[in-house]
């Protein structure tokens, strides 16, 4: 345990080149008596590490001191820092093993190619919360890519539905969703997404100023949730037992799952509440409310309360 976290103690030195003690404390989530107590274990072991003291002080490593964790090309530090699936990562329990192999490897790397994580986050995005399917590769993913990576504007021909229309945009990032290539770009000044495979024409222009501003996972998360909300039309009104409510967000879209929790009144003698939930039609609401079973009763609209009190004759007769 503790070998783990003078090694990971010393790769943030190298990574960051200064930190106070309660930087490290945080990182390495200890207390600063014990970053204390590991700086003095370093410097026993031979490491030049040493403190400056006073106003911005902090631990640093002496003369641009590193470890002889070496060897790794631009090329390959990129594709080490675009590999990973982070989100999957924390779902199988791996979240703090993947950080430290990251940080391991970004301390390993020579100061020139040491944005080469920085590099590659800002500009592709891999988005597989909990499923995958088979990633298609559209054929002019290499071409835009390209752009993206070299922050080259791009003049494109755009399928949209009947008509190609023509753009020309300026390449921020590359994300993958469920199987699904999309292109966040700056058209006219605001940031939009694009359906990677329905590019017809793309050529490469001049390169252009990056905003640096630009969060490509912070757009994509604000992007999909606008685009989940735009698909919940339909308003249903219901009554939830408390076991029905704690199992609504595993049945029903997240953001719609949490207003309906938010809006949910107070419980009846009974232990029930009632709230209303967006779906995105009365199909997809059959099967939402169906998994529910009987810890949920429909109120509105009376089509879907009409459909669920078919099927629910349909499971009596089947088991009589």
């Amino acid at each position: 345990m503790r070998a783990a976290r003078l090694v990971s103690l010393l790769c943030l030195l190298q990574v960051r080149g200064s930190m106070n003690g309660p930087e490290l404390a945080r990182e390495l989530e200890v207390s600063e008596r014990t970053v204390a107590r590991d700086v003095l274990a370093l410097a026993e072991a031979g490491v030049p590490v040493y403190a400056e003291r006073g106003r911005g002080g902090g631990y640093r490593l002496l003369g641009g001191y590193r470890s002889k964790l070496n060897g790794l090309h631009r090329e390959e530090a990129e594709a080490l820092f675009l590999s990973g699936v982070p989100g999957a990562a924390i779902d199988m329990g791996l979240g703090e093993a993947v950080e430290a192999a990251r940080l391991k490897a970004a301390a390993a790397l020579a100061p020139p190619f040491q944005d080469a994580p920085q590099r590659v986050g800002q500009r592709f995005h891999l988005d597989a919360p909990r499923w995958f399917r088979e990633a298609e590769t559209p054929a002019l993913l290499a071409e835009i890519g390209r752009a993206v990576w070299r922050d080259l504007r791009i003049t494109v021909g755009y399928q949209r539905g009947e008509r190609l229309v023509r753009r020309e945009l300026e390449p921020h990032g590359l994300v993958l969703k469920a199987g699904v290539w999309y292109l966040a770009a700056r058209c006219d000044g605001r940031f939009r997404t694009y359906r990677v495979d329905r590019f017809r024409e793309v050529s490469e222009g001049e390169e252009f100023v990056r905003d640096e501003t630009f969060d490509l996972a912070e757009f994509w998360d604000r992007t999909a949730e606008e685009f989940s909300r735009s698909l919940l039309t339909l308003d249903v009104e219901i009554r939830l037992s408390s076991a029905g409510l704690r199992r609504l967000r595993g049945t029903v879209d997240g953001p719609a799952a949490a207003e309906a929790e938010a809006a949910a009144g107070e419980p009846d003698e009974h232990g029930w509440v009632r709230t209303t939930f967006r779906a995105e039609s009365l199909q997809v609401a059959f099967s939402q409310i169906l998994a529910l079973g009987p810890e949920a009763e429909v109120l509105a609209p009376e089509e879907l309360r009409q459909d669920l009190a078919s099927a629910a004759e349909r499971f009596a007769a089947l088991y009589r």
